[in-house]
């Protein structure tokens, strides 16, 4: 008797769905199998978590059938779970779980470093996602549905579910924007585009090559289909003219051919993002020497020594609690450290991408928030943003940002999590800057949105600091990584991720045999030692300060004499003069910037 390969565990069959109006899919059929790790992978907007709510039998499909096959089980892990039903996260995560089974939330929340006697009403958005993953771990489904896991996990507990699923036996379908975690995980990918659900039996590594190699087919495709039309069109005005004999069937042809181009659903744009910086800073953006701080008896850095220059990219990674938030808001002004030293550069002008996205107001429309914002709308039209200095129809600046204009006049609070990011970035791109803050700017963002935004960061004239857990953007952007372990102590090391982790071993023997602070050839100093510190000469420093702003000043304004293209061709003794004032300026502030920083150290 031959091998008879048991049924599908799941299977949609001929589903169509649409919503607000529009078909978000028709005729989508998929078998899930044993074994089976699926990337789902598609643009913001695409219905990835439809999808994997009707996978759940969450979402009631408008046509086609649902089979789950009996004695399986299938878990959807909610991004937004409703808690309020619940005494603790424990109560929420121990729901569907015997009592004797559950020591296995234990478990689970121990490796997502999860607090499971918190309280509902006063956890995070972070917590809530955590304590939604627990419950669908620990409830052991034969098919795990996760959409965007890895969303408010640091990297420890990245690495830890990355573990847990590839040890699993469970069939799981993943949604995430996490690089590094698809491709380790990945052994199929789905792909929902424009309606339409495509299959790869191969891991994620090789979704780009297959996305590009079909949208360069449908080019091809679009580009045949555009000659024929104007060859037939051509013939119906000419030969009809010459022979004067209708030859009725062409005609049909070239309206059927019209009407196959216009069925034709175009693909969704990539974001116009980009991050132009604007007048140059100093040299030194900020400078830490022994700068520590705590809460009450909790130590957040301790030794902090860190200095970043123009042009830099430095991410502040670690495990969630470690402080990186405070120590990006200490580096950029906005705490003070409790002891040490910050020194910051002249001439920065900064803007903050927040991972909390709370510059959004919920209420206000899409159209308002760009429109009413008084750095973005200095012309007074209500339909016109200031986009680094050069007036844009609102309309068509949301456009560049994938948004459409019924989506224009609509609240923020209706936006998915990545369109608010988009948003955000649409605000922030406007302005002129020369240095990015940028506190987890991933999250929620669909692959190719990152893309963007990494290559961006990467070619981005200024200097960016930014935290973040996403493994494979740190790689891509990072310059240097400064890693905040959560026990006061900051070590900066050369590249991104993979460089610090190739260093792993070394660090951890490090910390486990010198106490803290030991690491450190710079000592942190008692706050009686910082007050009587030599003084420096303050008259000196400030006269250095106001002659880098002049030369500042007259460098932009040089600058912008010389960007006039026509003007060494209309007074060629004027553009040589300039030329040679805006050198001496930039040579003579160089050597400022270092008598001031010698002068302050």
């Amino acid at each position: 008797m031959g091998f008879m390969p048991r049924p599908p565990i799941l299977t949609l069959s001929d589903i169509a769905l649409t919503f607000g109006g529009k078909p978000l899919f028709e005729d989508v059929s998929l078998a899930v199998h044993l074994g089976e790790r699926l990337a789902l992978v598609g643009r913001n907007g695409s219905g990835k978590s439809t999808l994997l709510k009707v996978i759940g039998g969450l979402v009631q499909p408008d046509a086609g059938t649902r089979f789950l096959r009996p004695g399986e089980s299938v878990s959807y892990m909610e991004q937004d779970p409703d808690l309020a039903e619940y005494s603790s996260l424990r109560a929420f995560a121990a729901d569907r779980l015997e009592p004797r089974e559950e020591y296995k939330i234990e478990m689970v929340a121990e490796g997502l470093n999860l607090n499971l006697d918190a309280d509902p009403a006063r956890a995070s958005g972070g917590e809530r996602r955590r304590a939604a993953l627990v419950r669908l771990l620990a409830s052991e489904p034969d098919l795990m549905l996760l959409d965007e896991p890895t969303n408010h996990l640091d990297i420890d507990a990245i690495a830890w579910l990355e573990e847990y699923l590839r040890a699993t036996k469970a069939v799981f379908i993943l949604i995430s924007h996490d690089r590094a975690f698809l491709r380790a995980l990945t052994r199929s990918i789905l792909w929902i585009d424009r309606g339409d659900l495509r299959w790869l039996d191969k891991g994620f590594e090789a979704f780009e090559d297959w996305r590009d190699e079909v949208w360069a087919q449908e080019d091809l495709a679009s580009h045949k289909l555009k000659r024929l039309i104007r060859d037939e069109a051509r013939w119906a005005v000419e030969g009809i003219s010459g022979r004067r004999k209708r030859n009725m069937g062409r005609v049909r042809r070239l309206g059927e051919l019209r009407e196959e181009k216009a069925s034709h659903i175009k693909r969704q744009g990539t974001a116009k993002l980009a991050f132009e910086a604007g007048s140059k800073s100093g040299r030194l953006i900020v400078e830490a020497e022994g700068v520590g701080k705590a809460f009450g008896d909790r130590i957040i850095v301790r030794g902090l020594d860190v200095k970043v220059m123009r042009g830099e990219r430095l991410a502040l990674v670690g495990p969630n609690g470690a402080g990186k938030t405070t120590i990006l808001n200490i580096l950029i002004g906005r705490e003070k450290p409790e002891e040490g030293w910050i020194r910051t550069g002249h001439g920065i002008n900064p803007v903050v991408f927040d991972q909390t996205r709370s510059a959004l107001e919920g209420e206000k429309s899409l159209w308002e928030t760009l429109t009413e914002h008084p750095d973005l709308n200095v012309s007074g039209r209500s339909d016109q943003v200031m986009v680094r200095g050069k007036p844009r129809h609102v309309i068509g600046y949301l456009k560049d940002f994938l948004f459409d204009e019924k989506q224009a006049r609509g609240p923020v609070k209706a936006l998915s999590g990545g369109e608010k990011a988009r948003l955000l970035l649409a605000r922030l791109m406007a302005r002129d800057s020369n240095l990015l803050i940028l506190d987890e700017p991933t999250n929620d963002l669909d692959v190719e949105t990152l893309d963007l935004l990494q290559e961006l960061i990467s070619n981005y004239d200024g200097t960016v600091i930014l935290v973040s857990h996403d493994r494979d953007f740190l790689d891509r952007t990072a310059t240097t990584t400064l890693h905040l372990p959560g026990d006061g102590r900051a070590t900066a090391y050369a590249g991104g991720w993979s460089d610090l982790a190739a260093q792993g071993a070394k660090l951890a023997s490090e910390i486990r045999m010198k106490p803290v602070g030991k690491m450190y050839e710079k000592r942190m100093a008692p706050a009686a030692a910082v007050e009587s510190a030599p003084k420096v000469n303050l008259v000196k420093l400030k006269a250095l300060e106001e002659e880098m702003e002049n030369l500042t000043d007259e460098i932009a304004k040089l600058e912008g004499l010389l960007a006039d293209p026509d003007l060494f061709t209309r007074e060629p003794a004027k553009f040589e003069k300039a030329t040679a004032a805006l050198l001496a300026r930039q040579e003579r502030l160089g050597e400022v910037e270092e008598e001031w920083l010698e002068g302050s150290g």
